[in-house]
């Protein structure tokens, strides 16, 4: 079965689990890593900015929840290199995400934040990520 490579950006995920809604397109983003479609990608300092911002105070996301997402993460994605770009970002930590999505012909980087990162057509929404599996069948 076909797959789609991409890099989650952590507002993604951090929406998908504060969503009160079961159809909200952060959440279907975050099922289908968990069922099929998406073959996440990231890198160790992806997995760390996951595991820090999950783990605020202000978001009272239980521990156990944001280990069982990360692993899976790790589990079934794929631990990828970054591409240097030279792309001017607002917010440097913003950067490695794009990089890693670089690393992958035909991935995307999937975010709520899309004027955070150059205009390209590898940067979509949860939305545009829910269309393209939809398009391919996933």
């Amino acid at each position: 079965m076909a797959k789609v490579y991409a890099v989650i950006d952590t507002n993604v995920i951090v929406s998908a689990l504060l969503s009160r809604h079961s159809d909200a397109a952060t959440v279907r983003v975050l099922e289908s890593i968990s069922k099929v479609g998406i073959c996440p990608l990231y890198n160790q300092d992806i997995i760390a900015e996951y595991r820090v911002v999950l783990s605020r105070p202000k978001f009272c996301f239980p521990q156990d929840l944001i280990n069982l997402i990360i692993n899976r993460i790790v589990k079934i994605g794929k631990d990828s290199t970054r591409i240097h770009s030279d792309e001017t970002f607002p917010d440097s930590k913003d950067v490695v995400f794009y990089e890693v999505a670089l690393s992958k012909e035909d991935a995307y980087l999937v975010t709520g934040n899309t004027k955070h990162f150059p205009n390209s057509p590898i940067v979509v929404t949860p939305a545009e990520m829910i269309a393209i599996l939809e398009e391919m069948g996933l």
